[in-house]
């Protein structure tokens, strides 16, 4: 290859360094030029024309300063224009080129034509490589379409400046939040506007905006990869987010365990569907009963729970399990959320293996069954909405802390129990690494249900009590 050309991403480049006494000038101490070009041949046959841009920039800024210029480039001028030597340099050049080269050739191949937003938007969500949960393909058409409303579909992908971007950035922090279904109808600037006419319509945190920006820089940085921009004009507009995470959730106060799992639901209630929170004589046993005690000693997550079928629960080594692992209809986080829980002691008193048995004996595929799945087809979205109210309902509701909380819990319990790192992570599901899961146990590797079982049993809430949970003292 010849100086100076080299390859960034899958596009070839040509770079010049710029001679000392012409910095000032040019402003930079390199030229580059893009050969729009991810083949060899291709790169070799436009370097010449680049080069010849490139020196024609160079012989200005000679001229400019007073400095004897290229002859090539001047006729009759002592400071020929950038047209002119240009035009100069490119005739010798393909003066030189016509030399036994076929007629195809003879000619620089035109450059591309730049694609629009839309048609990177739309190579960028078709390509094979990118394997997204539902909830993923809906944040990124909700991001596409705010993209396109700010900066049009129609607009060459090489055309957005920086300035643009950062505009972006502005408008993505003053979107109200549940703006679909406050301002329904309305395009997101339209939305932006119409919230300033309510002072009390919150905006989205500054972790959403960064995740919706996020979104779109994936879009940008693909498009530099695959050769339609040279970079992207987003690059580090990320913006620090003022609250820590520890701070976005914490767990549950042990007060707020006492109302969960003393409310009318757990110790006697008209219904579980809508007199959970009025003092009865029913005692149901069923999903909004299990759950939360299932997310208090195994810290899975909302759905992971939701989705469970009956097969899930899995006799491994020796041990009763919860399985979670992505098959069929059931979706996982992330590669290390595939993983297996021993069935806390606790859960086996209250009665949880013989409800298993019950929906075993029923033929019943899905473990809790009543739930219906939602409009992405999660489980988890019908109980989450109930799980609010219900902690409304019962007095248990306080700022910070929503069903995930269960899961700082459990995190908390770990710690406590002085669990070993790696076996925290593994049960938790949270990445390693190592970069395996706890489901590898399974297969042979990683750590053995035995192992996990002495950890999880160890977790405990001192100043919890349950006992009026077990199946004795139920009756």
């Amino acid at each position: 290859m010849p100086k100076g050309v080299c390859l960034q991403g899958r596009i070839y480049h040509l770079r010049r360094r710029v001679p000392d006494a012409l910095r000032t000038v040019i402003g930079r101490s390199e030229l580059w030029r893009s050969l729009r070009a991810d083949s060899v041949q291709i790169a070799l046959r436009r370097v010449h024309f680049a080069a010849a841009e490139i020196e024609a920039e160079l012989e200005v800024a000679r001229a400019a300063i007073g400095l004897v210029a290229n002859p090539y480039a001047s006729r009759s001028s002592n400071r020929p224009s950038a047209e002119s030597a240009l035009s100069i340099l490119v005739e010798k050049v393909a003066e030189r080129l016509t030399v036994n080269v076929p007629v195809a050739e003879q000619a620089p191949a035109a450059a591309p034509k730049a694609k629009t937003l839309g048609e990177v938007y739309d190579l960028y969500t078709a390509d094979p490589r990118h394997t997204w949960c539902e909830r993923t393909r809906i944040a990124y058409r909700t991001t596409r379409n705010w993209v396109m409303e700010f900066f049009g579909e129609e607009i060459a992908i090489n055309e957005i400046a920086r300035e643009q971007a950062r505009g972006f950035v502005q408008l993505l922090t003053q979107v109200p939040r549940h703006a679909d279904r406050k301002f329904p109808g309305l395009t997101i600037v339209q939305a932006v506007e119409a919230a300033k006419q309510r002072p009390d319509t919150g905006v989205i945190s500054i972790a959403n905006v960064n995740a919706y920006l996020n979104k779109f820089s994936g879009v940008l940085n693909w498009a530099v990869e695959e050769g339609y921009l040279d970079k992207s004009p987003a690059k580090g507009l990320r913006l620090p987010d003022p609250i820590k995470k520890r701070d976005k959730r914490r767990p549950f106060s042990i007060e707020q365990l006492r109302r969960i799992f003393s409310s009318p639901l757990y110790t006697g209630c008209v219904d579980d569907v809508y007199g959970y929170a009025k003092v009865g004589d029913a005692r149901p046993r069923r999903a909004r009963f299990w759950i939360p005690l299932i997310a208090l000693f195994s810290g899975m997550r909302m759905n992971e729970i939701c989705q469970l079928k009956v097969g899930d629960i899995r006799i491994l080594d020796g041990v009763q399990c919860f399985v979670v692992i992505e098959d069929g209809d059931k979706r996982v986080k992330t590669a290390a959320s595939e993983r297996a829980i021993p069935i806390h002691q606790e859960l086996i008193r209250i009665g949880f293996l013989a409800f298993v048995d019950e929906q075993r004996a029923a033929g019943q595929a899905d473990l809790f069954h009543e739930l219906s799945p939602g409009p992405h087809g999660y489980r988890s979205t019908n109980f989450s909405k109930w799980f609010s109210r219900f902690l409304v309902n019962i007095g248990a509701s306080e700022p910070l802390t929503c069903f995930h909380s269960f899961r700082h819990c459990f995190r908390d319990a770990l710690r406590e129990s002085r669990a070993d790192r790696e076996v925290s992570l593994a049960l938790g599901g949270w990445t390693s690494s190592g970069g395996a899961s706890g489901i590898d146990g399974i297969y042979g590797s990683g750590f053995r249900p035995v192992v996990l079982r002495q950890v999880v049993d160890q977790i405990g809430y001192a100043k919890l009590c349950l006992a009026h949970l077990t199946l004795r003292s139920c009756g």
